[in-house]
């Protein structure tokens, strides 16, 4: 472990002063080379990640597909969502721009003496296990997200935007980064600013975020795959997942949808939203049966997401 950190480290610091530092210093903003240095991991995260993906879950996807024929300008858009999102900065940019704002109100609260707690505050001990702790902020941040993403559901305007996730009818693992970019940014956001809220550390965040993409990735995969009885009340699978996206399912009914977690399924068992099927429904949203458009293109499917916000807001 210490040789493949100390491999990356050389790689990553390789790359920060050959190629992004000089950049800063060329456009003056020098200030900010310590956050420049953290995206830059980031980044390299995000392109191993996304090759990594491709080769293994299209390996996946061609060995039991759901639907063995896709709408490849569909697929091709998903992968556009995810190159800009897996390559882009913005759940670390978030956490690196609150953290200033976090500490100030941190100092603030504490000069009236009023001390706010973070989750090792609240766990004696938990800071001496790394391992520990960091499965204790995954658990809490998947508990977050879970409501987050019931919100996305039940939220009018909210749910006009996330409606697009689910428009996609030729689901694949490419489908996960397909959002509205006003949906990612207020999901990024909170993410953010709860993981400083509870004490999460830079380089914990990054290892979050990475390995909660790649389970995501994997939920919204083409393939016949569930984990079994007793795995499918551990780890959201394909099947598990699948259900959430179903047509007149999904996101309709007394929860206005199912199947919310997007780690855990504990969640949807605990509140009542878990939906188990054994069979892979077909995906989308049921206004689309009633000729509905969603778009075809990256900026005529973000453009008609704004238009039906402001048709709700009227």
């Amino acid at each position: 472990m210490e040789a493949l950190s100390a491999a990356w480290g050389a790689v990553h610091g390789w790359v920060f002063q050959t190629l992004v530092a000089p950049a800063i210093y060329r456009l003056g903003l020098t200030t900010y080379l310590d956050q420049a240095f953290d995206a830059t991991e980031l980044f390299l995260i995000g392109a191993i990640e996304v090759v990594a993906i491709a080769v293994v879950f299209t390996t996946l996807e061609r060995w039991r597909p759901v639907e063995p024929a896709q709408d490849g300008q569909a697929v091709r858009v998903d992968v556009l969502y995810t190159l800009l999102h897996r390559l882009g900065v913005a759940p670390l940019a978030f956490f690196l721009i609150l953290a200033p704002v976090v500490d100030a109100l941190d100092g603030w609260m504490r000069m009236h003496d009023v001390i706010p707690g973070q989750l090792e505050d609240w766990v004696p001990g938990l800071g001496r296990h790394p391992l520990i702790s960091f499965l204790a902020y995954l658990v809490a941040l998947d508990f977050l997200r879970y409501w987050l993403h019931r919100g996305q559901h039940s939220l009018g305007i909210w749910w006009a935007l996330h409606s697009l996730h689910h428009s996609q009818r030729s689901m694949t693992f490419w489908t996960d980064d397909r959002n509205h970019l006003l949906d990612d940014l207020a999901i990024d956001a909170l993410v953010a600013l709860a993981a400083l809220g509870i004490g999460v550390a830079p380089g914990q965040f990054v290892l979050l975020v990475a390995l909660t993409r790649v389970v995501e990735s994997l939920s919204h995969a083409n393939v016949r795959l569930s984990f079994g009885r007793v795995g499918e009340t551990l780890l959201v699978s394909p099947r598990f997942h699948r259900v959430h996206h179903a047509i007149g399912l999904g996101h309709e009914g007394a929860h206005r949808g199912c199947n919310f977690a997007t780690l855990l399924p504990v969640w949807d068992r605990l509140f009542g939203t878990a939906q188990l099927a054994e069979e892979y429904p077909a995906t989308g949203v049921a206004d689309q049966l009633e000729g509905r458009d969603y778009g075809r293109g990256f900026w005529q499917q973000q453009w008609l997401g704004v238009r039906r916000v402001f048709e709700l807001a009227r």
